[in-house]
């Protein structure tokens, strides 16, 4: 079992003919079941034409009735990038995962409520991300397959190193995972750690969770609220930017203390009183999380 993504997942790529697109649609077709889920690729200038056997279309829409895609990966440049995001959700999808980073956020607010007034069923991970893996079965996104291990723990995070970091002492520890999901650092993305944390709460599959979080905003402290009331399976956290100054931006465009509020202590602080177990040393992420399983 899994969450978001699983054999049933069929990618069209949007930007499938730039290099990023290209390298990383050749590196997840590698990846397990692979070579059958990514079954399109989109680039206006470039439809009829192909990619290593994949068919390029002018758009979303087009590659959906066509091949039946319900999942697309963006690797379309920053300024055009809000607008592939749009699209797919306009061929009603059921999943975008956004990987570019640098989307100008007033693009971003625009598609956001759009979506909002359009009630869209598309459920958006990033922009800004590592994407989505259910190890053994698909990955859909940058990060490095092999360290990942088919197996009941969840992986949620902002940082998408840190989601290495995690899935790699898990892997290390012998403990594999259900899902990684990276849902991206920008102040303005798609699903939420909640959003997340509820799926993983369904899937009977997923015995535990670790999520990972970063300064800024109140994402993490929402989730944990929501963990004490519902959750019914231990979670692992960890915050990064302990020691991050006010007012500075600290890697991701959404890291950043303002008004005193966003602060990795004040997270810390909601998290533990809503009963996750919290390390301050990201190098016990793995060896906390297995002391929490049964």
């Amino acid at each position: 079992m899994s969450i978001l993504i699983d054999k049933n997942t069929r990618v069209v790529t949007q930007g499938i003919t730039g290099k990023t697109g290209m390298f990383h649609t050749q590196t997840s077709r590698a990846y397990a079941g692979g070579k059958q889920a990514f079954v399109a690729g989109v680039n206006p200038k470039k439809a009829g034409e192909s990619f290593e056997g994949i068919p390029i279309f002018a758009n979303v829409l087009q590659a959906k009735k066509e091949t039946g895609v319900n999942t697309s990966v963006i690797y379309v440049p920053p300024p055009f990038a809000a607008s592939a995001i749009w699209e797919a959700v306009e061929a009603d999808l059921d999943l975008v995962i956004c990987i570019t980073e640098g989307i100008p956020v007033r693009d971003l607010i625009e598609v956001r409520d759009r979506m909002r007034k359009k009630k869209s069923r598309t459920l958006l991970v990033g922009p800004n991300c590592p994407g989505v893996i259910t190890p053994g079965v698909i990955k859909i996104g940058i990060m490095p397959g092999h360290i990942h291990k088919p197996g009941r723990v969840g992986v949620v995070s902002r940082s998408g190193t840190l989601t290495y970091e995690a899935v790699g002492q898990l892997t290390e520890l012998g403990i594999g995972q259900s899902s990684a999901v990276g849902i991206g650092g920008d102040p303005v993305n798609g699903m939420k750690h909640l959003d997340v944390m509820k799926l993983f709460n369904e899937d009977p599959q997923t015995d535990a969770v670790i999520m990972i979080g970063e300064i800024g905003g109140s994402d993490e402290e929402d989730a944990a609220r929501w963990v004490k009331a519902n959750m019914k399976k231990p979670v692992v956290g960890f915050i990064a930017g302990v020691t991050a100054p006010p007012g500075k931006r600290m890697g991701h465009a959404g890291a950043i203390i303002s008004g005193g509020k966003g602060t990795a202590q004040e997270k810390l602080a909601v998290m533990e009183a809503c009963g996750i177990k919290v390390t301050k040393n990201p190098a016990e992420m793995g060896r906390l999380l297995k002391s929490v399983l049964k």
